[in-house]
C-alpha cells in the first residue's frame, strides 16, 4: 500500500474526528486487502450491533491518539 498518512496534525476537533474515521478504515484495509470480500461481508456487519459497537470504539480509541498528538486543540 503506498504511504498516505503524513502526520496526526489537524486543525480542528472535527478534522481529527475525520482523520479517527480514515485511520480505522485503513485498519480493515490493511487486515482484508481484497475490496471484494470487504464488499462481501459488509452487508453481514453492517447489521450487526456488536460489529458496529466495535467499530465505534476503534473510531473512539484513535480519536484519543489523534487528540493527543494535537494536543487536545489548546
Amino acid at each position: 500500500m503506498k504511504p498516505w498518512l503524513k502526520s496526526l496534525k489537524t486543525a480542528t476537533a472535527q478534522e481529527g474526528f475525520e482523520l479517527a474515521i480514515k485511520l480505522s478504515q485503513k485498519g480493515v484495509e490493511y487486515t482484508q486487502p481484497s475490496e471484494a470480500v470487504r464488499k462481501k461481508l459488509r452487508p453481514k456487519y453492517s447489521r450487526d450491533a456488536d460489529s458496529l459497537i466495535a467499530a465505534s470504539q476503534l473510531i473512539a480509541t484513535n480519536y484519543q491518539t489523534v487528540a493527543a498528538a494535537n494536543n487536545y486543540w489548546k
